[in-house]
Formats: structure tokens, C-alpha cells, sequence
């Protein structure tokens, strides 16, 4: 067991909705793989859903950046028993995933830029429109404004979803810490970097542990305390900060 790449290493994953496969492969290389959520989602559900949706429909685009705001769309489509063939607008998704999941629910996507985030999705998106379309950016209480922003033609947010503090981790992840000796922290998101930063870091600082970043604006909000990003792969995807760790680990592999 101690020949194995991750052996000497706990890592712990901040995100939510951490499948267990991941953490399966931390623990297959030797690793002890621990999952303490620093953010957790709620479905916002409104009186004027059924309106929402039927304004929906008529859109040219729909946007998705994340699972969660696809999990939450789908749970209101399906409560008004509606189904992905009723929506008109082409489908723009940002992350594998996020992708994988839509299609999984019967929407075709369109549209999904070369790096998974929101400013590389404004630079490339337009390069493919024609015209002047109706986009609906259906997103999380918490996600930026970059989107609306970034893009010249109209665009209608909706927010779908809640993003908030987990706070039920924070003991424990305090305590995790001054207890061991080589841990990595994977953030996924800037969220989870802020919760660390406000709860965690004034006890225990960020000294004991090494940090992975998926993308680089969680990676710009973890460097806005001064710390440096360990681990930050090419791909922004959880399975690719995995591989990463392994090899840094194990450059033979």
C-alpha cells in the first residue's frame, strides 16, 4: 500500500455533489479520499414558475454552466409536465457534465466552449451566432454577472437554484486539518474558496495544507489571500485535478 502514489495523502474534495467514483479513484491510488461540502444548493421554487417556463419556450438560447442549474430546471419542467421538446431555443452548455447531464434529460447541445468557464464562453459564443438572439441564462444565486455582461445581445437571467454556506463541515474540517500532516484541498468553485477563507483559515490558516484548483477563477480567488495553487490542470474537470495530483505524485503513471 505505502508504494502507491496518493499513500501518504489525505484529500479532501469542498464541493457538492462529489460522485463516488472520485473518491473511489483517490482511494484505489492509496489516498484517503474525504468529501466535506463548504457550499450546498436548493432548488428556488417560485408562484410564477409555470410562467417562467412558458417564457422559456420562446427563446433562441438557453445557457447552462453548471449541473445544478440543469437539476433544478428539470425538476420544474417535469413538475409542470413539460419535456425537453417543448422548449424551441438551441442549447449552450459550459463543462462536460453540464453537457452530459442535459442530453441525458433529451436536450441537444449546441454550443460548449474550448475551456469551462464563464469568460471563455463570452469570447467564444458569438463567434457562432448570427443575428440578434433571445438568450435565457439559467443559473444559481451565486454564479457572476459575467455572462450578461460579456455578451452584446439580449440576455434574461433566471435564477433557479440557491447557493449557500454549509457550515455543518466547518468544525470538522477545522479539526481534519490540525490533525494531519499532508492534506490537499480541492476547490471546485470560488464559493467554497470564500467559505474556507471566512470560517476555516482564521483558525488554521492555509499553511498545513496544499490547494487544487479547478479553473482559473477559483484559482484568482484563492491567490486573492496570498496562496499559492499546488495543483491547477489544463482541463477543468474534477477527474483531471485527480490525474494531476497522481502524476505530480507519481510522474511514471
Amino acid at each position: 500500500m505505502h508504494n502507491l502514489p496518493l499513500s501518504r495523502a489525505t484529500i479532501v474534495v469542498t464541493g457538492s455533489h462529489i460522485t463516488t467514483s472520485i473518491l473511489t479513484q483517490i482511494q484505489s491510488f492509496g489516498g484517503e479520499a474525504l468529501s466535506f461540502p463548504l457550499i450546498e444548493t436548493s432548488e428556488i421554487i417560485e408562484p410564477d414558475d409555470s410562467v417562467q417556463l412558458e417564457m422559456a419556450k420562446s427563446f433562441d438560447w438557453l445557457i447552462f454552466t453548471s449541473q445544478n442549474a440543469v437539476n433544478a430546471f428539470v425538476n420544474k419542467i417535469n413538475q409542470h409536465h413539460l419535456k425537453a421538446l417543448d422548449f424551441k431555443g438551441k442549447i449552450a452548455a459550459v463543462g462536460e457534465k453540464t453537457a452530459k447531464l442535459l442530453e441525458h434529460h433529451g436536450f441537444s447541445v449546441t454550443f460548449m466552449p474550448s475551456i469551462f468557464s464563464a469568460d471563455v464562453f463570452v469570447k467564444e459564443f458569438p463567434q457562432m451566432i448570427e443575428g440578434n438572439p433571445q438568450c435565457l441564462f439559467i443559473r444559481g444565486t451565486k454564479a457572476k454577472n459575467t455572462i450578461k455582461s460579456g455578451l452584446t445581445f439580449f440576455v434574461k437571467e433566471w435564477n433557479v437554484y440557491e447557493t449557500k454556506e454549509n457550515l455543518s463541515s466547518t468544525e470538522p474540517l477545522i479539526e481534519l486539518v490540525q490533525q494531519k500532516e499532508n492534506m490537499i484541498l480541492i476547490f471546485a468553485s470560488p464559493s467554497a474558496v470564500e467559505v474556507y477563507a471566512e470560517h476555516i483559515a482564521p483558525v488554521v490558516g492555509w499553511d498545513k495544507v496544499q490547494i487544487a484548483a479547478i479553473g482559473h477563477i477559483t484559482e484568482a480567488a484563492i491567490q486573492k489571500y496570498g496562496v499559492k495553487v499546488t495543483y491547477k490542470p489544463k482541463t477543468y474537470t474534477m477527474q483531471s485535478v485527480i490525474d494531476e495530483i497522481i502524476k505530480r505524485e507519481d510522474p511514471t503513471l
